[in-house]
């Protein structure tokens, strides 16, 4: 099958944007690592201190000198690294006025985690999901071709350029801002781009804009049933789970070369329509808006990804919908083949597939993801993110901060990944494989095409891994055992980054395998 398309207004490069391309898809068709299983040690890793929340890391195209860099953005600065050693190039600070949390306090957080058990561990984890994660913003980013850093704050668009364009070392300033309008409501969720080049972004009440990339124009639209809907729902949210995290559309876009952009509502999905020159919700120009399966009353919690891209192949969007067990959900993206019959527990006819991420226990009441749907080829996959238990009194909203910040402790760790394979011929979404045996407690998987492999940060003894899968058949190949929270990814995703490396973002820094395909050793 073919993959998705690079952007030629992205960056020329393996990882752009976050999940890696326009279609959200997270992967890549060169090699990747491929085992066998070791215990690494300090010299078989990179590892840079960056500070909390440096999730997302986005690679720049080559400089005139041939050199890369890797953007990265936290919660207190903006960081470039150099692409071969990791080591910072530049570093701005967002907030003057707040600091920077020093080398000691950060290692001192991570023992907590790491030494505490029972209820202090717990209370640490709450008291750093509060200093670090609570209103977190700018989370998607992307890189453009001429080596602008775009982030989507909550009110405002932000670019990033460097003194010296041609100088991957030079210093980083904020070229500019791009203010929301009072009539666009809500906050920032998502950033992406179209095929000719305009920023794509999304608010949690429903609005999509277009800007211009020098910020000197925009297009705005909201999705349908966003002015009757997204306000009084944000509020409802706001006041029950204490945060802005579960808006009426809480996910980033996809996008296609056609123009199509696609997000879900709290219990509908959208495509709407950039033609070029305005944003349309119409069907006479290719959009839709559709129910999808909502049981557990909160919407999807996945970025969609797109999947089909060749001239004969089925072309869908792909997301988990918000039933209290998650079903990996496949809309046709285009025109409903004319003699489809919709699906008997569909709620409309556009959905093609609906594969339940049951973990192989079909008794589960109660499964649900906050990662994109990692998709390749026809395949698309998810994971559990449901702690294995969940101590007396602690609030059932606040669960999968347990796996997000102690997944590596026993009595929360969750198992399961499970993939589901859409049949071409038969036309219908069959489920491949499950594994209930690896844990991928809170990170973004991502598939080498090539090495037939997703990758995902697991744990294994109490010890944070890297776990490589086989994509067809789902068995486990190899792990790298790396060690303490120092490697938790905290909802970031595993990347392959251009020279085959496995690349990703953890609680306080970036951290790099010393492991290039076919190489077993230092």
């Amino acid at each position: 099958m073919e993959s998705g398309p690079a952007n030629p207004f992205l960056a020329a490069s393996g990882y752009a944007m976050a999940h890696g391309r326009c279609d959200q898809q997270d992967n890549v068709k060169w090699r990747g690592p491929e085992g066998p299983t070791e215990v690494l040690t300090d010299s078989d890793v990179q590892y840079t201190w960056l500070g909390p929340c440096h999730f997302g890391g986005v690679t720049s195209g080559c400089y005139p000198d041939g050199r890369r860099v890797v953007w990265s953005n936290g919660r207190e600065t903006i960081v470039k690294l150099d692409y071969e050693t990791l080591e910072p190039l530049a570093e701005l600070v967002i907030d003057d006025t707040v600091g920077v949390t020093s080398r000691e306090e950060l290692v001192a957080n991570l023992a907590g985690l790491d030494q505490l058990d029972g209820w202090p561990a717990v209370e640490h984890a709450i008291d750093l999901s509060m200093r670090y994660m609570t209103g977190l913003d700018g989370v998607y980013s992307l890189l453009d071709r001429d080596h602008v850093f775009f982030l989507g704050r909550k009110d405002h668009a932000v670019a990033y350029v460097e003194v010296d364009p041609d100088d991957p070392a030079s210093a980083i300033i904020e070229r500019g801002r791009w203010n929301k309008p009072d009539h666009i409501e809500g906050l920032f969720v998502g950033i992406n781009m179209t095929f000719d080049g305009w920023l794509v972004m999304t608010t949690d009440h429903g609005w999509v804009v277009v800007l211009a990339r020098d910020f000197s124009d925009y297009h705005a639209i909201q999705i349908p049933h966003g002015a009757e809907q997204a306000a009084a729902y944000c509020q409802k949210m706001a006041a029950e789970r204490g945060n802005t995290g579960y808006g009426w559309v809480r996910t980033s876009a996809c996008v296609d070369t056609d123009g199509g952009i696609y997000l879900s509502s709290n219990d509908h999905h959208h495509k709407v329509r950039w033609t070029g020159t305005r944003l349309s919700v119409d069907d006479a120009d290719g959009a839709w808006t559709i129910p999808y399966r909502n049981g557990g009353g909160t919407g999807s919690g996945t970025t969609p990804s797109l999947m089909g891209f060749g001239p004969d192949e089925d072309r869908f969007v792909v997301f988990g919908d918000g039933d209290s067990v998650v079903n990996i959900t496949l809309v046709w993206r285009d025109d409903i083949p004319s003699d489809w019959e919709q699906l008997v527990d569909a709620p409309h006819r556009r959905i093609a597939g609906i594969g339940p991420a049951h973990m192989g226990d079909v008794g589960r009441t109660q499964i649900q993801t906050e990662q994109s749907i990692t998709v390749c080829g026809y395949g698309a996959m998810t994971v559990n993110n449901e702690p294995a238990t969940i101590p007396d009194g602690f609030p059932a909203q606040a669960a999968r901060m347990l796996c997000f910040m102690l997944g590596h402790k026993p009595e929360y760790t969750p198992r399961g990944m499970q993939k589901y394979q859409w049949n071409p011929d038969a036309r219908r979404l069959e489920h491949a494989w499950v594994n209930t045996e690896v844990s991928s407690p809170n990170s973004v998987p991502f598939v080498s095409a090539e090495s037939d492999l997703v990758y995902t940060c697991g744990v294994r003894d109490g010890r944070w891994t890297i776990d490589g899968l086989d994509w067809t058949t789902g068995a486990s190949v190899f792990h790298y055992v790396l060690g303490g929270s120092k490697f938790n990814t905290l909802g970031a995703g595993v990347t392959i980054d251009d020279d085959g490396r496995l690349l990703f973002g953890s609680m306080y820094g970036k951290t790099r395998i010393l492991r290039e395909p076919g190489q077993t050793s230092s």
